[in-house]
């Protein structure tokens, strides 16, 4: 299986590198904003699926994957933050408090359009934060480009209490989801 990343995301190439699946990269360039009345699992969904469907289509064979990231809370959708201040007030949000992490994965074949998509849900617990380290965890840039502004893999480890589910799922690719979507694609 040609299996082309639809995205840029550094977290999604290593995963799949330590995975050992080969891959080429072609971003999707889609439009991440929710549509009205879509809930966080349809909108990963939907952006998953757009994401491999518009690679796909530039391409005769292959399988292209999408992937897409968010974190819940109280139902509320975070995404990557915008801003600095933004990002302060999503940390202040999940700050000592229980929220979802929520992936879509999509892969869709090229050369005849057959697509399957999953959504992988992992509970993550943030020890409670002061304003301080709120304050220099921000000043880190590590918060920029991530769902939720943090990366439970890097400087953020040290505020996580615990997860329930995929640990992967929260660095933003599902690893033993996309393995058995994989299967059956095969």
């Amino acid at each position: 299986m040609s299996l082309i990343l639809a995205s840029a995301s550094p977290r999604r190439k290593e995963l799949l590198k330590l995975a050992g699946i080969p891959f080429r990269v072609e971003p999707a360039h889609a439009d991440e904003s929710a549509l009205p009345g879509e809930s966080p699992k349809e909108h990963v969904m939907r952006l998953a699926l757009l994401k491999a469907q518009t690679v796909a289509a530039r391409h005769g064979k292959g399988v292209a994957l999408g992937a897409d990231t968010v974190v819940v809370v109280d139902g509320a959708v975070l995404g990557k933050p915008a801003s600095k201040a933004e990002a302060s007030r999503m940390l202040n949000l999940i700050s000592g408090r229980t929220h979802e992490v929520l992936t879509g994965v999509a892969l869709v074949d090229a050369a005849t359009g057959r697509a399957l998509s999953a959504v992988e849900k992992t509970v993550v617990s943030v020890k409670p934060l002061s304003k301080k380290e709120i304050e220099d965890y921000v000043k880190t840039g590590e918060p920029m480009d991530k769902a939720g502004a943090y990366g439970i893999q890097g400087l953020f480890s040290v505020y996580v209490k615990g997860i329930r589910g995929c640990f992967f799922n929260v660095v933003g690719l599902p690893l033993p989801c996309l393995f058995e979507l994989m299967k059956e694609f095969l």
